[in-house]
């Protein structure tokens, strides 16, 4: 299939099968998902000072869905929100997975380590999509390469040692908790590069409505199960306030991330997991006072520069083979 509008004639389509979109259509649902999502790192540390995390999470995703879903159904009519159940279970792997696994490891770990360093670990997804890429036989530009090595010399430039204290417990604490946030990285890149492959339904709003619906059931369960329980007494304004901003920017920014995962490249896409470390850095130190040392700095300059590179590469048509 040749796309007419591309620069040279050739299929806009990328290693994944995604048409990609228009740049004033991307912009700005792109830069939502990086400044709003990066703000949330700041959200969940709030959140967790008092309330229990999974548990909020969970009321959190459905608070969401239920406006989400009420706006869909008033706007659009009951049908919008018709799926069949094989759209409803690729839904709730997503949902799951990405909801889940990935915001409910991240709440559970900023109760240990600082939103800042959160925002900076999670910030090496780019490199698990290149990786994907590579094995799926795409060959991303040499800007492209350029822009995930410089990231993630930024990422390791923020994380060397002597620069954060742990925001509760031992440096134990931290160290395990960094690993699984690492891990919940990988799992929300995996199934991010593989959404285009299952059968979602054809409306991002309708897709966000079952995927937050079925994260917010899935944590509250695993919050029981683990003994999670709301204290309202020792609850503080601040941590509701918090939640309450996480359920918008939770509508807002998911929102955008799902639209952009079947419109956009995925390195593009992932580009936001290198803007939101610099967004949770400041506002941690902002808001809640976490310090600021001359690695995260220097990190956090080298990572921007990352993000330049990835999206001029992701601009830049790859060249076409003659046939051999």
């Amino acid at each position: 299939m040749v796309d007419p509008s591309h620069p040279d004639g050739r299929d806009s389509r990328d290693v994944r099968g995604v048409q990609s979109a228009t740049a004033a259509a991307i912009a700005p649902r792109l830069v939502s998902v990086w400044v709003i999502w990066g703000s949330t790192y700041l959200g969940l540390a709030v959140l967790v000072q008092t309330l229990p995390p999974l548990l909020t999470n969970g009321i959190r995703f459905l608070i969401a869905a239920g406006i989400l879903g009420l706006g869909l159904i008033v706007f659009r009519g009951v049908r919008t929100l018709a799926v069949t159940a094989r759209q409803l279970r690729s839904a709730a792997t997503m949902g799951i997975a990405l909801l889940g696994v990935g915001i409910g490891t991240v709440s559970m770990a900023e109760r240990f380590v600082p939103s800042g360093i959160t925002a900076l670990l999670v910030s090496v997804m780019p490199l698990w999509i290149i990786i994907f890429r590579l094995r799926a036989g795409d060959r991303p530009s040499r800007w492209t390469l350029a822009g995930v090595a410089v990231g993630m010399t930024g990422l390791v430039a923020m994380l060397l040692p002597g620069g954060t204290s742990p925001v509760d417990g031992g440096d134990g604490d931290v160290v395990r908790w960094s690993v699984a946030i690492i891990v919940g990285s990988f799992i929300w890149a995996y199934f991010s590069w593989r959404s285009s492959g299952f059968d979602l339904p054809r409306d991002p709003l309708t897709t966000t409505f079952y995927e937050m619906v079925v994260a917010g059931i899935f944590l509250i369960i695993v919050g029981v199960m683990t003994g999670q329980r709301i204290d309202v007494s020792t609850a503080s304004t601040a941590s509701w306030v918090a939640l309450g901003y996480l359920v918008i920017a939770s509508l807002i920014a998911y929102t955008a991330y799902v639209w952009l995962l079947g419109n956009a490249p995925m390195s593009l896409v992932a580009t936001y997991a290198y803007v939101n470390p610099v967004v949770a850095v400041f506002l941690g130190w902002l808001v809640v006072g976490e310090p600021i040392t001359l690695d995260v700095l220097i990190g956090v300059t080298i990572v921007v520069g990352g993000v330049v590179l990835v999206v001029s590469g992701e601009r830049r048509p790859t060249p076409i083979q003659e046939p051999s």
